[in-house]
């Protein structure tokens, strides 16, 4: 078996440089006959070195580093007809992704051996226009944290860096007028930001999500309704208190397989996918179901067996959607 280890060199302070032997001959001794790639910057390196790995017949591709760098393996992978195991190995500020699989997030080493004595599990990965995402997308007011706060300043200060930019943002939050299609209806009206879930964890928070499902083919779609602040301040407040926000009448919380999001307002609205910007709604996305097995930590984890009615249903409203996107812009 063939295995290629994808690494950001300047992940997470530095994270995997005193490591990378070590790793290999995890994978090696695992029976992955294993080479690495060092991401450059290049735009999108580890997304075209993962493709290329892919269509090369590897067995396994390991994506080491950050969020950012676990997106751009995953949207390499996502569009092929046969796609390579993923394994991760968490190196960056949140790891939200490897959070929610229970990946070791404080060593590196285990992370690589939990890859060779685990099974990998089939899990969901979110399509938003011609983009792909494992974790979560957003959009709206202080969703753009992730790609606001400058690359050095996240390896020198790690998390302290999102909160010192958090507050200084506070104060910018402002409603827009948006329309938000999804499976049980149209919401229509006041919005500060949105988010669409695959997780229970968004930025080191577990609670946002705390029903979600890695393997159902649903999204979790979440709209804050409001921009006060104390309004805003009140939900944190439940959400620590066991996820009690998601019965705040300021938040609309469905589960769903297909979303349309725009601002109606002439507002503009930037998409967060994976803590990189996605571009500008609107925005149409779909739930692929079980599309990329994963090496994870979850024991007994209840699968859920795809609706082939309900797949084929969502897979049509997102064509219809994007075609009308494609119309609009001509």
């Amino acid at each position: 078996m063939k295995a290629r280890l994808i690494y950001n060199p300047s992940s997470g302070r530095e994270a995997l440089k005193p490591y990378l032997m070590d790793i290999l001959d995890i994978l090696e001794r695992g029976g992955y006959e294993t080479s690495a790639f060092r991401t450059t910057a290049e735009p999108l390196s580890a997304q075209k070195e993962a493709r290329r790995a892919g269509l090369a017949g590897f067995d396994l591709v390991v994506a080491a580093g950050g969020d950012g760098t676990i997106n751009e393996v995953v949207s390499g992978l996502a569009p092929l007809k046969e796609r390579p195991n993923l394994g991760i190995i968490p190196a960056g500020t949140t790891n939200d992704y490897a959070r929610a699989l229970n990946i070791p997030r404080d060593d590196v080493l285990e992370a690589a051996k939990l890859i060779v004595r685990s099974n990998p599990m089939a899990v969901d990965v979110g399509q938003v226009n011609d983009k792909y995402f494992i974790n979560i997308a957003a959009g709206g007011y202080l969703t753009d944290l992730t790609y606001d706060v400058p690359a050095k300043l996240k390896t020198v200060f790690g998390y302290l860096a999102y909160l010192v930019k958090g507050a200084e943002k506070l104060p910018q939050i402002r409603p827009m007028m948006v329309r938000v299609q999804h499976d049980q209806g149209i919401y229509e009206g006041m919005a500060s930001m949105f988010f669409v879930a695959l997780t229970n964890s968004i930025g080191g928070f577990e609670q946002i999500v705390p029903d979600a499902n890695l393997t159902d083919g649903m999204f979790t779609l979440l709209v804050v309704k409001t921009a006060n602040l104390f309004d805003i301040a009140h939900m944190v407040n439940q959400m620590f208190l066991g996820g009690k926000h998601i019965n705040n009448p300021n938040i609309l919380y469905v589960k769903t397989r297909f979303i349309r999001v725009e601002a109606i307002d002439g507002s503009r609205l930037m998409l967060n996918v994976d803590g990189e910007y996605g571009g500008d709604a609107p925005a149409v996305f779909r739930n692929l179901q079980q599309h990329l097995k994963i090496y994870n930590n979850l024991s007994h984890y209840n699968l859920v067996t795809p609706n082939d009615m309900q797949l084929k249903e969502a897979e049509r409203q997102f064509k219809e959607e994007m075609a009308r996107l494609e119309e609009n812009d001509a």
